[in-house]
């Protein structure tokens, strides 16, 4: 069957341009995931608010309730951009960066809004302006993460120096709408802009999650236009920054804790300004979130990414050995098993390559990684890789989830020939998650 590119097991809109993944959490029953949205132009360059997904069935399913928020007050006039919810008191309180462009004058507001449905919300109220950002930052603030610790309530914003520095701003308050500055928190080198922070606790370490801009491009990190990752901190300072993905697509990345007490990360499957292309934007949509991951800490300190999927959407499970081809339909999950040093794995167009501690993701070969060429990690041994593949996107996750790449790919059929040198695969046919609400 000819693909029309519809992704069966990620969040993506029926039209328009979607983008950062915004107040993930799970309230009354519901998981709740809003992202900010274009509906009325797959570019995205029209006035951004937040559209609403949400699911009762630990995500099997999922119903668009509509725009949750729209620019609709003087202090969100150019858009409703980033920002999280928290649930306290049966309520999702929400936390965003209103945006005001007049004319190249640039303003950033907080603003903080309380639902219980994800759909019907209290009035806007203004908890942050720019007189109230320390006076070294520039008027680039934004994206509020906010969370409750200890009884307080406390923020990260993104945000610029005077300097042309990236940084974080962290913030305290006693109640949601009464905030003080607390301290500011950078690291030489990293960019220029950190947009989307997240600072959460994970397996007894604190973590900053920050989608810095800027960064100089390296042969194995830093290779997308915009990066994404996180540092783990010791006494309240900032170790290395690690990536996240090291793939063609991901950024704006959000966690939340779900109703089991895990914390799961997604992310937005695309970035701006890419120098590569995505068909369906001629057909009117463009770009999705990844699938929800597991985060996990490792004996050393790393996070672990590993996907999750509900288990009534798996189907049946067959082989390909090694140095077999065989088509299979989209998507599926499939579990490569390593047999040898170096090896290759082919999904139609695109090729994962292992050598001498080298990963490389290949999407230069044809049309399907529109423009997409190559992306490397040093991953060192490891005898297994998992695989998403969804009609028009592959999430590898390496070494248990220890690397992930995440990319976009654009078969033109809905079944694909794949083949293994050096090790075999196991696939399991994923049935298509139910997505509801749409017009």
């Amino acid at each position: 069957m000819i693909s029309d590119h519809r992704q069966y097991v990620h969040l993506e809109a029926l039209k328009g341009w979607i983008n950062d993944p915004n107040g993930l959490c799970f309230c009354n029953g519901k998981y709740h995931v809003f992202f900010q949205y274009s509906p009325d132009s797959p570019y995205g360059d029209t006035l951004r608010c937040w559209g609403h997904f949400e699911s009762c069935d630990e995500a099997k399913s999922w119903t668009y309730t509509g725009i949750a928020l729209r620019p609709d007050i003087p202090e969100d006039r150019s858009g409703v951009f980033s920002g999280s919810a928290v649930v306290s008191d049966n309520k999702i309180h929400i936390f965003y960066t209103g945006n005001v462009d007049d004319g190249g004058v640039r303003e950033a507001y907080q603003i903080y809004v309380t639902m219980e449905d994800g759909i019907h919300m209290s009035d806007k109220k203004v908890i942050l302006k720019p007189s109230d950002y320390p006076g070294s930052c520039s008027c680039e603030v934004r994206d509020p993460k906010v969370w409750i610790e200890d009884g307080k309530w406390k923020m990260v914003l993104g945000a610029k120096d005077k300097d042309g520095k990236g940084c974080v701003l962290l913030y305290e308050a006693d109640s949601p709408d009464d905030w003080h500055f607390v301290r500011q928190l950078s690291k030489d080198g990293l960019g220029y802009m950190w947009e989307c922070p997240d600072m959460f606790e994970l397996g007894g370490q604190t973590f900053l999650g920050v989608s810095p801009q800027g960064l100089e491009h390296e042969e194995y990190r830093y290779q997308n236009v915009y990066s994404s990752g996180f540092f783990r901190m010791e006494e309240g300072e900032l170790k290395d920054f690690i990536e996240y993905d090291y793939g063609f697509d991901f950024y704006a990345p959000q966690t939340f804790v779900n109703e089991y007490g895990e914390r799961i990360l997604i992310g937005w499957m695309g970035i701006g300004d890419i120098p590569y292309t995505n068909p369906t934007a001629e057909k009117g949509w463009q770009h999705c979130l990844t699938i929800p991951r597991k985060l996990s800490v490792t004996d050393d300190g790393a996070l672990r990414q590993w996907p999750v999927i509900h288990h009534e959407l798996y189907g049946s499970m067959e082989e390909v050995r090694d140095g077999e081809e065989k088509k299979i339909k989209l998507p599926c999950d499939i579990v490569a098993v390593i047999e040898s040093d170096p090896y290759t794995l082919k999904i139609d167009g695109a090729e994962i390559s292992y050598d001498d501690n080298e990963l490389v993701l290949d999407l230069s070969h044809g049309d399907v990684g529109q423009g997409r060429t190559v992306r490397k990690v040093k991953t060192g041994k490891h005898k297994t890789l998992r695989i998403i593949a969804d009609r028009s996107s592959l999430e590898v996750f390496i070494s248990g989830g220890r690397y992930v790449m995440s990319t976009r790919f654009y078969p033109s059929d809905d079944e694909v020939l794949i083949s293994a040198k050096g090790g075999g695969f196991i696939v399991r046919d994923i049935s298509r998650m139910e997505i509801n609400g749409f017009e």
